[in-house]
């Protein structure tokens, strides 16, 4: 992510949004406290395409080998 890249280069960053990675990830706060991987959009249900959507995707479950 851009965000991650400016960061690490230290820049002072004011305002950072997260647009695409909130569509398919809508516990990103939480993924990103934990490090966790993300999940890709699925771009087939995206805009009103079908009865799949936006509140389709699942949160992130640790599974108990990331757990400590």
């Amino acid at each position: 992510m851009k965000a991650v890249r400016l960061l690490e280069f230290g820049a002072q960053l004011v305002f950072v949004a997260f647009g695409r990675p909130y569509i398919a990830n809508p516990d990103l706060v939480q993924r990103f406290a934990e490090n966790a991987p993300l999940a890709e959009v699925d771009w087939d249900t995206v805009y009103g395409s079908g009865p799949r959507g936006y509140s389709d995707y699942p949160t992130y479950q640790p599974s108990e080998l990331t757990r400590s």
